[in-house]
């Protein structure tokens, strides 16, 4: 995972973005750790399609693969690049904060 912020945050919402990854991310967090098997169980995706979402996510840092019992891999959550990403977002809050409360400001003046 790149050290950078920024670049954290960039891969979190790339990741983000795809609605088969956020509903592999919540089956994870809802249920624990997983394998690519296991989690094509629960999902309506193919075993192959969910391993490629998996990768995606490992790179990103959200997902971490764990030997399991008799070699099977098991993917739990790892929600460090996450909370890097909610600092990134929090940060750009305040940036904004100060400018849209003098708007509000200046249009509640012009009523």
């Amino acid at each position: 995972m790149p050290a950078d912020p920024e670049a954290v945050a960039e891969q979190v919402f790339a990741a983000l973005a795809d609605p088969t990854r956020r509903a592999i991310l919540a089956e994870l967090a809802a249920r624990g750790p997983a394998t690519a098997t296991d989690l094509a169980t629960r999902l309506p995706i193919t075993r192959q399609a969910i391993a490629k979402h998996l990768g995606l996510l490992s790179d990103a840092g959200m997902v971490v693969a764990e030997p399991g019992e008799r070699r099977r891999v098991r993917f739990r959550l790892d929600s460090a690049p996450m909370r890097v990403a909610q600092q990134f977002l929090a940060a750009l809050a305040r940036d904004w904060d100060g400018p849209l409360a003098a708007l509000q400001a200046h249009l509640d003046r012009e009523e």
